[in-house]
């Protein structure tokens, strides 16, 4: 007689696997695939301690092993979650085992960086003091502003291994057309972009490994590395301007405008000590934050926000109005256009001929993918033959997903929807042509200050010519006419939400007008070559005599 006991797939112990990149890893009967935040929360709640023997061993999926934020805790958190084998894997194949010899040299490292961390925040003080008093004295340029020079562009924030996103087409919208306004660029970043044309010359910097163990110090650090290899690589050529994409602790930017005696132009997105303390866990060092920030925007001679609600929130702190440019994101019409076939993801989700409610994005805090889960489960809820109709398709991955998929579930509308997750930049004009319907369900700050986003979804939503339901917020609604290019609803509120979406699936001829009216104006207004054409023309008005304003 065979001894009793468990089937083989009960018995067999799974492998823990911490996601650390953009992309997202696929569900596996064998792992159990948790986030950075997850895996620091068990471990900080003591659950992967206790659940260390019923683990067949422990991964963590990082871009680059050599650069994981936090190192020896991540390091020594993974070994203690398992009595298996454990690893750091690079999604192109490298691995880096974690055992002792690891865990001392990443103990050692952090020792090394704690001692130097006072040297390093006092350098970065001189050298903010010495650059403001240097903005009005000898530091002041000198030469006029000359287009057939080179231009160069930064991307100086740390992150490695984006994929898609608001981000990457900026980055790509206004770098790709530059040449049409001035010479062609040298772009000079911290990572591959996906769409940044080839014929561009590209110079990648890695940040650092120092003090990857401490918040908020790399990106210090970062400052001098990058303008270092940034110098190199320009050598002895002589540039037109120096364009910054603003990122949290660098004034990189500053200091090669001033080596080059060039324009500094600072794109401004955000302000990032605001970022860090309403959507992060809030900063360290929020004084050098804060001085770093005000440096640049102080320093430059054109800034370039993409919202009304950003300039007025600089100007408030003095900064003088006439350096500033209020430019809203845009999209590639020749990318993002009304007769691409989504057929192929159509049948990939097996949607057939039902009505598809899409959405695409980085499902951050102000994103409001978890009031479209609970609009569209109110929906099916109050009419239950949409669950034939219709499809949600959530394209994207992030830090709200988890709140998406608990309202789904509660709803009981999971089945209903198909997610996505993170797919790459050029395939994601296919996702959103699978989409009959749009939304744009942005929430308030929570801080009540004003909405200062630009969403780059927006004017791609507008770009493919479909039916846009999207909140009544900010910008969102000075881009958009409520009844004429798409459905504006009540930022945060999921019945009206509901609503919207609702009178779009059940009217096809006033989803086909919104969305030729949309794509018009988009095209009309917000092409990224429009865009970029207003920031050179400002850059030529304030900057064509030499001298700071």
């Amino acid at each position: 007689m065979k001894p009793r006991g468990r089937p083989a797939r009960q018995r067999m112990k799974k492998k823990l696997i911490v996601n650390m990149t953009y992309a997202p890893q696929a569900e596996r009967e064998d792992a159990e695939v948790v986030s950075r935040d997850e895996f620091a929360r068990l471990a900080r709640s003591g659950e992967l301690l206790r659940g260390a023997l019923k683990r067949g061993g422990a991964e963590i999926v990082a871009a680059d092993a050599e650069r994981i934020p936090r190192a020896a805790f991540h390091a020594a958190a993974l070994r203690l979650s398992t009595l298996g084998p454990c690893r750091i894997i690079e999604p192109g194949g490298g691995a880096v085992a974690v055992g002792l010899a690891y865990l001392a040299r990443a103990a050692a490292r952090m020792a090394r960086d704690f001692a130097r961390t006072p040297a390093l925040l006092a350098r970065v003080r001189r050298d903010i003091a010495a650059l403001e008093s240097a903005r009005t004295g000898e530091g002041a340029r000198n030469r006029p502003l000359d287009l057939s020079l080179t231009p160069v562009y930064l991307r100086t924030d740390p992150s490695v291994g984006v994929v898609s996103g608001g981000s990457v087409s900026h980055i790509t919208g206004v770098l790709n057309s530059l040449d049409a306004f001035a010479a062609r660029p040298v772009f000079i970043s911290t990572d591959d972009t996906p769409g940044a044309r080839a014929d561009i010359e590209k110079v990648i910097v890695r940040a650092p490994a120092d003090f990857l163990d401490f918040n908020e110090l790399p990106a210090l650090f970062s400052t001098y590395h990058f303008r270092n290899a940034a110098h190199k690589a320009l050598g002895e050529r002589r540039i037109s301007f120096i364009y910054q994409r603003s990122s949290l602790n660098n004034f990189s930017g500053l200091l090669l405008a001033r080596r080059f005696d060039s324009p500094f132009i600072l794109e401004y997105n955000s302000s990032a000590v605001w970022v860090g303390n309403n959507w992060g866990k809030g900063l360290k060092y929020p004084d050098i934050a804060a001085d770093i920030e005000a440096l640049n925007l102080r320093a430059a001679d054109v800034i370039v926000t993409v919202s009304a609600a950003l300039r007025d929130e600089i100007a408030a702190r003095g900064i003088d109005d006439k350096k500033i440019l209020v430019n809203p994101n845009g999209m590639d019409p020749d990318v993002y256009r009304p007769d691409i076939d989504g057929s192929r993801v159509r049948d990939k989700f097996g949607f057939g001929d039902r009505t598809v409610v899409g959405f695409i994005g980085t499902f951050g805090p102000w994103h409001g993918a978890e009031i479209l889960a609970e609009a569209y489960g109110a929906l099916l809820a109050r009419r239950p033959e949409l669950r034939e109709r219709t499809r949600l398709l959530l394209i994207g991955d992030g830090a709200r997903m988890p709140q998406v998929r608990a309202s789904l579930e509660r709803r009981g509308a999971a089945g209903c929807c198909a997610l996505a997750g993170t797919v790459p930049q050029a395939e994601g004009p296919e996702f959103l042509a699978a989409c009959d319907i749009l939304v744009s369900p942005h929430t308030p700050n929570p801080d009540g200050s004003p909405f200062f986003g630009s969403p780059t979804k927006l004017f791609e939503y507008m770009g493919m010519g479909r039916g846009i339901v999207a909140s009544a917020l900010d910008q969102i609604a000075e881009t958009l006419e409520d009844g004429r290019t798409a459905l504006l609803v009540e930022p945060g509120d999921a019945s009206a939400l509901a609503a919207g979406i609702e009178r779009l699936v059940d009217d096809v001829a006033l989803r086909a007008a919104l969305g030729a009216a949309a794509r018009a104006a988009a095209v009309e207004r917000h092409s990224w070559m429009l865009h970029t054409k207003k920031i050179v023309e400002k850059i030529k008005d304030t900057c064509e005599g030499g001298g700071r304003s």
